[in-house]
């Protein structure tokens, strides 16, 4: 049974192991267990355990098994690229399938199967040339054996090996040969000077099937026999159910069964709409728990009170607080985020259906497998099958952001399927979406800062208080290391610029409102607040604040090339039309730096428009230009929507927000005119999916001020 086309690991090794099945190569990354197997001329069993597989058919397509998952940042493309490049293969016969969950796909960064950190071409920059390279190799040694001759003179070119007198073997007529041939230990690896394929823009794989409709998301999932859920759960943080009188709900069309889960109480129907209907009809009565009188002002207050006392000490460098004493100005300032939410464009979902000997799972999700989790270990956890029994269909993700990383849908399908004995999708609304959430944490923020006679950076201390998202794995990968989760600290510890004397410290303020991984995580709260408080020091230095910024990284040579081209590209100093100013941000996250300069107005009803957003990157090697470019648009447009409007309150334990018309999201019009333009660099490729978040909110902040003098302090923006 198969929803989405997705092939299990049965299936594909039954597959490769038919007759004339060509050329399959495993491939080996760092960080997993190189096994002994045998190859023998039907198939070439792997010989070590792989978390990327490459196949060639007699057809003469390549296909590359995907190991991360596709949801709009372009893996299905950028990773075949790699594989293609070593390969020589011709990029019109390149396929793709999404890997299902197992140790040999584990992302040698995280140490688990999954996708996020903006680690996946980084991952796999190395590994997966090397999986092309010795396949090449393979076929040459075929064709080689094939015509009698040395290697050696044999050459490749668009999926084909070619003889010195110009003869031609095409790789799926080798493929069968080439599949004896033994696995080369060790491969050279091309110059980039010779590439064909990285560093162009090739077509995306994924592109027809989306434009056509035919691409399968998770909430397309479809199988005989199929139901769909909707789940009531408790409006309150840490709510439970009381009690439930299920009679209206049963007593609703369509309506097959209604029964308690761990996270709720789930209306099984025929439909959507029937399960939405009989869930509108449900009574239930709700433990509240502690939290039935928290709000936004509460937190708030406990975080100002928090603010007050030591926190821990992420980053001392010299002596901050004597340094301020003797500064010859100084200056102060409090920053404040909201929670935020992740507002994919496809609400949660997850299909399961679980029998007694197995369970098989299509789900929208970024963790797979590891450390007894992802989806694979928690269906096993529960339903007390072996993980070697859970077939787990990685779908595509319409918007993960983080949010995907979490396992609260796929749990509540497992156990609904369960349940009914049946399967099931369970289908969150938006209203499910943005009400139940692992939310972007939100802080306040205490700095000061010392400037010498000169108007040079002397002193800097910045006191973070706000929860921890890592606090809740610390029973899976043991306490945080000196107490500190690194994702609320980071681009405060890291800043950049050059100052003698830096304190940074953080209080944890865990408040009962679940956090979670946000696009860039601690980077687009921390970047607003230490971006903008530069700015703050350059006006009060009497300082241009590019100049002061560009003064300060000298260390720094690649923030320094970025900003000044940023600076370049947005015609930095020269005039603009009259009502409009620019404002200046850096950021450097996941291995990579993004200079953004935001060209903006403010009406005289205090109404912000941002009319243009010019970004500069250095993210090491490109990969495909065309999809660094259209991620940091991407991510222009989520910071952007943070920064102007996004905004999670709570009263009375509740999230207040419920959909687009109270949780807006950039719209059309809204949308500034964006230029991207890449550094040309030789260094290890960086991340792309989310460096372009964190300089859009305080590059916006920054061009307010110096459009109006008013300094934005607390997010979103509202003058």
């Amino acid at each position: 049974m198969t929803a989405t086309g997705q092939f299990s690991r049965r299936d594909f090794l039954k597959t490769g192991a038919a007759a004339g099945a060509g050329l399959t190569l495993a491939v080996y990354l760092p960080g997993c267990t190189r096994e002994a197997a045998v190859a023998d001329a039907a198939v070439a069993k792997p010989t070590f355990l792989p978390n990327a597989w490459l196949r060639i058919g007699p057809d003469g397509w390549v296909t590359v098994m995907v190991d991360r998952s596709e949801m709009g940042q372009g893996v299905d493309t950028a990773l075949p690229m790699l594989v293609a490049e070593e390969l020589d293969a011709d990029w019109k016969r390149i396929r793709v399938e999404h890997a299902p969950p197992g140790k040999e796909y584990v992302n040698p960064m995280f140490g688990l199967q999954g996708t996020g950190g903006s680690t996946s071409v980084r991952a796999a920059f190395k590994p997966l040339r090397e999986a092309g390279a010795k396949a090449r190799a393979m076929l040459v040694s075929a064709a080689a054996a094939e015509w009698g001759v040395d290697a050696g003179g044999l050459r490749t070119e668009k999926g084909q090996v070619i003889g010195p007198d110009g003869k031609r073997l095409s790789y799926g007529a080798l493929a069968d040969k080439a599949a004896t041939m033994p696995v080369p230990e060790t491969v050279a690896l091309k110059d980039p000077k010779d590439w064909k394929i990285i560093g162009t823009s090739v077509g995306r794989l994924d592109l027809v099937s989306k434009v056509t409709g035919r691409a399968g998301f998770g909430i397309d999932a479809t199988a005989p026999g199929m139901l769909t859920a909707l789940v009531a759960r408790p409006p309150v943080f840490g709510g439970k159910v009381k009690s439930f009188d299920a009679a209206a709900a049963k007593a609703s069309p369509g309506v097959k069964d209604v029964v308690q889960i761990g996270s709720g109480v789930a209306v099984v129907a025929d439909t959507y709409w029937n399960a939405k209907k009989g869930r509108d009809a449900l009574k239930v009565v709700w433990d509240e728990g502690a939290l039935a009188k928290t709000s936004s002002e509460s937190i708030r207050a406990q975080f100002v009170s928090l603010a007050n006392r030591p926190g821990v000490t992420a980053r001392s460098d010299g002596n901050a607080a004597g340094a301020l004493a003797k500064g010859a100005k100084k200056i102060e300032a409090v920053y404040e985020v909201p929670y935020l939410a992740h507002a994919c464009m496809e609400p949660m979902n997850c299909a399961a259906h679980v029998r007694a000997d197995g369970v098989t799972i299509w789900a929208p999700t970024q963790y797979q497998w590891g450390l007894g989790l992802g989806a694979q270990g928690i269906a096993s956890k529960l339903t007390g099958l072996p993980e070697d029994k859970v077939e787990v269909h990685t779908t595509y993700l319409g918007g993960g952001f983080g949010r995907r990383f979490e396992l609260d849908f796929v749990i509540e399908a497992v156990e609904v399927s369960k349940a009914v004995h049946a399967p099931v999708k369970v289908v969150w609304s938006r209203e499910d979406d943005i009400q139940h959430d692992f939310y972007r944490p939100s802080t306040y923020n205490k700095l000061a800062a010392a400037l010498d006679e000169a108007g040079a950076p002397i002193a800097w201390t910045h006191k973070i208080v706000g929860p921890s998202i890592f606090s809740r794995f610390e029973a899976v990968f043991g306490p945080m290391p000196k107490g500190i989760d690194g994702s609320s600290v980071e681009a405060a510890v890291d800043m950049p610029y050059l100052v003698p004397n830096v304190k940074v410290d953080w209080v944890r303020a865990d408040v009962g409102v679940p956090v979670g991984f946000w696009r860039s995580v601690g980077n687009s709260q921390n970047a607003f607040i230490v971006e903008s408080f530069v700015d703050e020091l350059a006006h009060a230095a009497g300082k241009d604040p590019f100049e002061f910024r560009r003064g300060l990284l000298e260390k720094h040579p690649r923030h320094k090339a970025v900003l000044e081209l940023a600076a370049e590209k947005s015609g930095w100093g020269q005039p603009l039309p009259a009502g409009r100013a620019r404002g200046i941000a850096l950021q450097e996250s996941f291995g990579s730096m993004v200079a953004q300069v935001a060209e903006v107005s403010v009406s005289p009803e205090n109404k912000v428009k941002v009319h243009r957003i010019v970004c500069a990157t250095d993210c090491g090697t490109v990969v495909n230009p065309d999809i660094v470019v259209a991620q940091m648009e991407s991510a222009i447009v989520y910071g952007l929507s943070a920064a102007l409007s996004g905004e999670i309150t709570i009263k009375d334990g509740r999230v207040v927000q419920t959909n687009f018309n109270d949780y807006p999201v950039l719209r059309m019009h809204e949308m500034p005119v964006v230029e991207v333009h890449l550094v040309k660099s030789t260094e290890p490729p960086g991340g792309v999916g989310e460096p372009g978040t964190p300089p859009a909110a305080p590059a916006v902040c920054n061009a307010i001020f110096a459009a109006t003098g008013k300094r934005v302090r607390r997010l979103p923006i509202r003058l």
